[in-house]
């Protein structure tokens, strides 16, 4: 990922500093003993739980006696970009809040927590190959088939036994067969719009492609893709089989120019028994698109793997975001909370009041999002993989690969076809690079 030029800026100060014995690091060390107030600071980059993050705050005083300040970075702004005010003006946070493509922007300036008690309870903290876990995750989100429970029980189509090609296509045939009946536009809601959805196809639904039916640790395809562009023709010729399955049974209206907002209405209203989306969706359902849903019937939704090879048993399971301990700041008592977050109380509030679903796999509190429960069952079953296409080059999803599932969509490729675009299109992204 591209840094910000500001941080280049930041990384020449930090140099100099260290070079003349006088880091602020140390400088830190030493304040820490003399001048702690009992406060600690931690930047929130989700405005929209700005009261429950408070309530968290207090909570935590109240238990602990430490105050701690939430500092809210409004919708629309540059999280990074107020990290870099934060920290030229020497008033960084002790907790920082970094999406995956943030973190190499503080290298060398955030706490190793791989000692954390909570690290062993959890398969979404952020890990760097070179300075160990940085991040701590307090949500998560899944990529995986979503799919309306009742349309598929009225089909007799039971979910878990979606395992690979053969039984998602026999499923599609059974929903296909009814789809008069119930008043469906498709069996799948599928998109592959690149202008706008390009986030969607490029990186989501290609990293099915990456990781389905992985260890979070098998870094293999993502491997061979950052070796030049490379991809597995076999393991991709199966994923672009079901790729155009998606095509077949998708909603013309949809496929090829739709926009999210009716492919995730749609879906809220009943019309697709599929859709590929994430667990995100599950706030739209609940909130701008309560009033179809309602109509709907309030269904039951679930996740099936994008199972397209036999045996794929995984959704994609990560954190948007992590929070990470600057070493600059009060780093136990950092610690000291962010392990706190992680046990009772702290998941309490975050999970009940704020709705995060907990990336702990001992956690015994459920968000009432519509996809909370099935996400932290296949956390606590150890099928998630991982969200590598977080590590394939700036854009190469959004802006690249994506124009290619269009292109599939229309017809002017098929699978084969498909294959070989992607192909150029990723060899000719890395020549560049």
């Amino acid at each position: 990922m591209k840094k910000i030029t500001v941080f280049y800026l930041i990384a020449t100060l930090l140099a100099l500093s260290i070079l003349s014995g006088c880091g602020k690091v140390d400088e830190g060390t030493t304040e820490e003993a003399s001048t702690f107030s009992g406060t600690i600071r931690v930047l929130n980059i989700k405005s929209e739980v700005s009261e429950q993050m408070s309530a968290l705050a207090k909570q935590y005083q109240k238990e602990t006696g430490i105050a701690v300040e939430i500092m809210d970075v409004p919708a629309g702004v540059d999280a990074q970009a107020t990290l870099k005010g934060y920290y030229l003006s020497d008033q960084m946070p002790d907790i920082i809040a970094c999406e995956a493509s943030g973190f190499s922007n503080w290298e060398g300036l955030l706490v190793d927590l791989s000692d954390q008690g909570w690290a062993s309870r959890t398969d979404a903290a952020y890990i760097d190959s070179t300075y160990g876990t940085l991040g701590f995750p307090y949500t998560t989100e899944a990529i995986g088939f979503a799919y309306n429970a009742n349309i598929l029980e009225k089909c007799g189509v039971d979910p878990s036994s979606i395992t690979g090609p053969a039984s998602m296509k026999a499923a599609f045939e059974a929903i296909e067969a009814k789809k008069s009946e119930l008043g469906l536009k498709a069996v799948v809601g599928y998109c592959s719009e690149p202008e706008n959805l390009g986030w969607s196809s490029g990186n989501h639904i290609f990293g099915a492609y990456l990781d389905s039916g992985l260890s979070r640790s098998d870094t293999t395809y993502i491997d061979l893709l950052n070796n030049g562009g490379t991809l597995d023709e076999s393991r991709f010729g199966n994923y672009a089989e079901m790729i155009g399955l998606f095509i077949q049974y998708s909603d013309p209206e949809l496929v090829i120019d739709g926009t999210y907002n009716d492919q995730v209405l749609n879906f809220a209203s009943g019309k697709y028994a599929f859709i590929t989306q994430g667990s995100w969706i599950g706030a739209t359902l609940t909130g701008d698109d309560s009033e179809a849903y309602s109509k709907a019937g309030n269904f039951a939704v679930g996740m099936v793997p994008y199972a397209f090879e036999d045996g794929m048993d995984t959704i994609l399971t990560s954190a948007p975001s992590w929070w990470a301990v600057s070493k600059e700041g009060h780093v136990e008592e950092a610690k000291a909370f962010l392990q706190w977050c992680s046990e009772d109380s702290g998941q309490q509030i975050l999970v009940q009041n704020a709705g995060f679903i907990s990336p702990f796999k001992d956690c015994k509190y459920v968000a009432s999002d519509p996809f909370a429960q099935v996400i932290s069952d296949y956390i606590s079953a150890g099928k998630t993989s991982s969200w590598h296409w977080m590590d394939m080059p700036e854009n190469l999803g959004q802006k690249g690969i994506a124009f290619a599932f269009q292109k599939f969509a229309s017809g002017e490729l098929d699978a084969a076809g498909f294959l070989k675009e992607v192909q150029k299109i990723t060899k000719d992204w890395y020549s560049k690079l």
